[in-house]
């Protein structure tokens, strides 16, 4: 049997500790539902102990058996050594919504709480398909404070261990935590080297919510990413150097700035090389050739722009950090 690799935890403000390498498993290709179980269970045995899902990415269920599945053979003592995370989505961001929609995913999940629940994005969608083929004159206005209130509820109910949210700027955060009793744990953003997010980590810290980074290889997604990111001439530099590949310097330096890792990888080979970045460390002198890396957002979010919308365009939906 292979080493188990042992990831980094962080303690939330919540008081529970996280892994800060996640497994996500949002893919546009997505494989057959024994396949992504296997897969998950592969990931387990590895060393993987995060797993990050929603109701849109269709592997809430693939993932519970893999859990169940984890658990019944004992690569995996008890159900607390796993960290599940999964999230709300844009039909359900109301007051009375969210608690059972969060019970819907435990369902699917087979399990009685999530470690991490987040709001999936700061919008609202008059559609109840779980689906990014979103109308546009379908996003209306958003009700922060009252969906923030029913995921407080899922903490209180211990439904969510921790909660948080999900592709939220700095002033979104502010706005938020204006009338939250229990704060944001988790921020989960779009990071990469390519889009390095230095303001909102800042204001992340100051506000102790941890931030999550999600695309961190720049994804070749046809909604989300940054592709080309590991073409980058410094990233190949730096990995030829250090005898590592341009990804896992990618990664790597995701983590030593202090942010939560997610990787979506189900190719088994580049699933191990994802979790060996630990051992090792980016000089300083790297990390200033990797801060010369031309910026630029990967997801627009196009898809919830509307002149009769709340977003009317891409610098009102991101506050104007585009």
């Amino acid at each position: 049997m292979e080493e188990v690799i042992q990831v980094p935890m962080a303690k939330l403000n919540s008081g529970h500790q996280m892994p800060l390498l996640a497994m996500g498993t949002a893919s546009p290709w997505l494989p057959e539902a024994e396949q992504l179980t296997s897969i998950f269970i592969d990931a387990i045995e590895m060393g993987y102990r995060h797993f990050d899902t929603a109701p849109i990415y269709g592997s809430e269920e693939a993932l519970g058996r893999a859990v169940a599945a984890a658990l019944q053979r004992g690569l995996v003592a008890s159900r607390d050594q796993l960290f599940i995370s999964t999230k709300l989505w844009c039909s359900e961001t109301e007051r009375h919504l969210v608690v059972p929609a969060l019970r819907r995913s435990l369902g699917r999940l087979g399990l009685d709480y999530v470690d991490l629940y987040l709001i999936h994005w700061p919008l609202r969608v008059n559609d109840a398909a779980e689906s990014f083929e979103i109308e546009t004159e379908n996003v209306i206005p958003f009700d922060m404070k009252g969906t923030w209130e029913g995921m407080e509820e899922c903490c209180n109910l211990n439904l969510a261990k921790s909660i948080g949210v999900s592709n939220f700027t700095s002033i979104k955060i502010s706005q938020l935590l204006q009338n939250a009793t229990i704060p944001p744990a988790v921020n989960q953003v779009e990071m990469s080297v390519a889009w390095q997010q230095a303001k909102l980590l800042e204001f992340c810290r100051e506000k102790g919510v941890y931030v999550s980074a999600w695309s961190p290889l720049g994804a070749n997604g046809a909604l989300w990413g940054n592709p080309g990111l590991l073409e980058i001439p410094q990233l190949k530099d730096i990995a030829m150097a250090k005898h590592k590949s341009p990804a896992q310097v990618a990664l790597r330096w995701v983590y030593q700035q202090g942010a939560c890792v997610i990787v979506r990888s189900f190719n088994h080979e580049r699933m191990k090389q994802n979790l060996q970045i630990f051992n090792w460390e980016l000089e300083e002198e790297e990390l200033a050739k990797i801060q010369q890396i031309p910026q630029r957002r990967g997801c627009k979010g196009e898809v919830f722009i509307h002149s009769n919308g709340p977003y009317k365009s891409v610098e009102e939906l991101w506050d104007g950090d585009v």
